[in-house]
């Protein structure tokens, strides 16, 4: 189980396709993750209320942040890396 205390930051990417490759490389190597979706452009702790979207990149709406258990953190790079 990956918890708060016993797991490390792999990496964090903004694109959807980037985020499902490296999902599919954890499970084909019986990683476990956790993945944090972050909306940018959600109410909260974004500019959005008084900008509106204009001039945000649509590109960068949700950002993925992937963790790994401590213990796996150097095979899960390596998986992902090739």
């Amino acid at each position: 189980m990956i918890t708060i205390f016993n797991r490390k930051e792999l990496c964090s990417v903004f694109s959807m396709n980037e985020q499902v490759n490296i999902r599919e490389a954890l499970s084909r190597n019986n990683i476990k993750y956790h993945i944090r979706t972050i909306n940018n452009m959600s109410r909260s702790g974004s500019t959005r209320g008084r900008s509106g979207s204009f001039g945000q990149n649509m590109d960068l709406n949700y950002q993925y942040i992937f963790y790994v258990h401590k213990r796996d953190y150097n095979e899960a790079r390596y998986v992902i890396n090739k």
